[in-house]
């Protein structure tokens, strides 16, 4: 045999050549959502970046087709509080399915039936002037009663917190598109903000999920039963379960009339069942020190779905989550097989199937169906394919690190990879620090061509978990509790110098990014320690005043009561932690990318930060882009993006890019 000769070649970290370029990266960004059943035939949302950030509606037909339901411009997603929920419902008819959507660019709910030649989408609800206008999602289709259940979201003023949420009922045959009177109101309007209702399978009861500021859903809710007259009034509310410390995530039927719902009593969200008029009588089903559930943060998430034979498909794990089959009698849970580490929170069952959308380290999000019968598990829609070699994937670690007091702080590593190049023995890679949003989130260990952008090329990325995300039970999540700007920066410190002591990185080549509250993190890492060498702070929170007393979204204005502190009894605390009142610290180079429609971190919270460094000297850029609100969702937004961070690492870190991106120009 002939000699095997090793092609590798030796070049300096950052410097590497990589086929996954930024405009890859961005027409692959986004994931399958909010999965259902139209009679058999399994449908779901599907990202569309290069359709100018569109949802589109997709089915599989009988014979495996995926065909989009409709066409551009039609874009289905709700705004309902401000990062929506679940916008679409459908019903199979003999004559063909009946779906109802919540469109984008108006908010109104349509009705359309796609199998019917020369049909077009036509209206339900009326358009409002006020505020920001009417709302709707999670809907529920009624056609016994010739109706969709949904939230409905009603602006009452120009205010963002001048806003209203009921349960409400919207009838099919178009009566309401011009009459806002014709929308019959279900529930009472007491509390700030509902989930859509879940009707038992008798019609005579419907559950929900309700909760009030200043409580965000993942520290309290209720849930709500109530009593459906013949005539579809809903009778006087009752709260059956959860309350102020405890939080119920999801509530549906059983097949024989019994109630199912995850709660977060035990300080971990698992799953109940109970007899609704025998609230003293809640049966635990599968008592772990595991997560059946995550945090609300759009309305209509599903992590569990009952099946017509009593069984239970439910998504779960500490870190990373599984798709497994519940037994409620026994309490076992048996795992579905297959290649996917990580499950979403959308799940829907139909006689034995399960449908969902799951991802791993080397694939997608794709969706998903496990026949339960059979035991097997198939890619059924929006299937990963390999836009380039996967040797160009980076290879993840699990890691746990010791934070500040000895505490655990979870990450995932992923070293800079590439298959045809090393760097040299005595250089050390720069890594950038990834900090998730929320913060009540998490970062899951699943295929991002945006991190393989950057390891591809010899640049680190750590993702850090720190103090306060979700999946791994309420004392974790508990952690930032008032301590917003220190648990979670103290943990990303804590990773990033691990990283530079053991070896692994490049201690003078620290970087940190993030978005929204990532954002955050990231620009009060740069104000309060000297661990980074520069930052990426994208649509960021950087005024917590501000932030605090009205200029964000309805949901998230009280939320910094429980991650800060009540504003009138700590307004120094306000002050002390916010990046605004201290850019005079920043030291080293930055970039903020911003949306301009973002109604959740607004424009003005950077322009203000960037006013504040006005003269100092500081290396910086600014990029804002229009059409964009919190969450990037154009291809071409997403390119430009990727390019400028990538220009600042290699400026900052000296890096020698095999291929150029465009200069980002930094002034000071």
């Amino acid at each position: 045999m002939g000699e095997v000769k090793d092609m590798t070649q030796t070049r300096a970290y950052g410097s590497w050549p990589s086929p996954i370029d930024a405009e890859l990266a961005a027409t692959h960004d986004g994931a399958p959502g909010y999965v259902g059943f139209v009679g058999a035939e399994a449908w779901w949302t599907e990202p569309r970046p290069t359709e100018g950030g569109r949802r589109a509606l997709v089915r599989r037909l009988p014979d495996g087709e995926e065909r989009s339901v409709l066409p551009a411009p039609w874009n289905v997603r709700s705004s309902v509080v401000e990062y929506g929920g679940r916008p679409w419902a459908g019903a199979d008819r003999p004559e063909g399915p009946l779906l109802v959507f919540a469109n984008f660019a108006d908010q109104r709910l349509y009705a359309y039936e796609p199998d019917v030649p020369d049909a077009a989408p036509r209206p339900l609800t009326p358009l409002s002037a006020v505020g920001g206008g009417l709302r709707w999602a999670d809907p529920v289709l009624r056609p016994d009663r010739g109706e969709v259940w949904c939230v409905l979201e009603e602006f009452t003023g120009e205010a963002p917190t001048d806003v209203r949420r009921v349960i409400a009922a919207v009838p099919l045959d178009g009566s309401a598109a011009e009459d806002r009177g014709a929308v019959r109101e279900l529930s009472d309007g007491v509390h700030r903000f509902v989930t859509g209702p879940r009707v038992s399978p008798d019609g005579t009861r419907a559950a929900w999920i309700a909760w009030d500021h200043p409580r965000m859903p993942w520290d309290g809710t209720e849930l709500i039963l109530a009593d459906v007259s013949p005539d579809g009034a809903f009778g006087a509310p009752r709260t059956f379960a959860g309350g102020p410390e405890e939080s119920v995530a999801q509530v549906e039927w059983a097949a024989d009339g019994r109630l199912l719902f995850s709660s977060d009593r035990t300080g971990w969200w698992n799953l109940y069942r109970a007899a609704p008029d025998d609230p003293t009588g809640v049966q635990a089903l599968c008592p772990r020190e595991e997560e059946f559930a995550g945090p609300l943060w759009q309305v209509g998430l599903t992590w569990f779905a009952p099946l017509d034979t009593g069984l239970i498909a439910v998504v779960h794990g500490t870190g990373a989550t599984a798709l497994g089959i519940l037994d409620p009698e026994t309490g076992e849970v048996v795992d579905a097989a297959g290649p996917w580490t990580e499950w979403a929170s959308t799940l829907a069952a139909h006689g034995p199937r399960v449908v969902g959308v799951a991802a791993s380290p080397r694939s997608a999000y794709e969706v998903v169906e496990l026949d339960t019968c059979t035991g097997h598990a198939r890619v059924v829609g929006a299937a990963h394919g390999d836009p380039v070699d996967p040797a160009y994937y980076p290879e993840p670690q699990i890691r746990t690190f010791s934070g500040p007091a000895g505490r655990t702080v979870h990450a995932h590593i992923y070293p800079p990879h590439h298959p045809g190049h090393v760097a040299p023995d005595d250089e050390l890679p720069p890594y950038v620090v990834w900090a998730h949003g929320g913060p009540t989130g998490r970062s899951p260990l699943v295929l991002d061509l945006a991190i393989a952008y950057f390891t591809s090329r010899g640049i680190g990325v750590a993702e850090v978990n720190y103090g306060g995300s979700t999946g791994y039970g309420r004392a974790y999540r508990d952690r930032l509790r008032e301590q917003w700007g220190i648990v979670d920066v103290e943990d990303c410190a804590a990773v990033a110098l691990a990283l530079a002591d053991e070896g692994t990185a490049d201690r003078a080549r620290l970087a940190i990014r993030g978005g929204s509250a990532g954002g955050w993190t990231t620009a009060v890492s740069l104000t309060t320690t000297d661990v980074y060498a520069c930052g990426t702070i994208i649509y960021p929170v950087l005024d917590l005043a501000a932030f605090g007393s009205g200029e964000t979204h309805d949901l998230e204005s009280r939320y910094l009561d429980s991650i800060v502190g009540p504003l009138d009894e700590v307004p120094g605390r306000y002050a002390e932690r916010s990046p605004l009142e201290h850019a005079d610290r920043v030291t080293v180079p930055f970039l903020i990318l911003q949306g301009l429609d973002d109604a959740v971190c607004p424009p003005a919270q950077s322009e203000r930060f960037l006013a504040r460094l006005a003269g100092r000297g500081i290396p910086h850029a600014y990029i804002a882009f229009e059409g964009e609100g919190h969450g990037f969702r154009r291809a071409g937004t997403m390119v430009r993006a990727l390019e400028a961070e990538l220009s600042l690492y290699a400026q900052v870190f000296r890096l020698d890019l095999a291929a150029p991106v465009p200069t980002l120009e930094l002034g000071k």
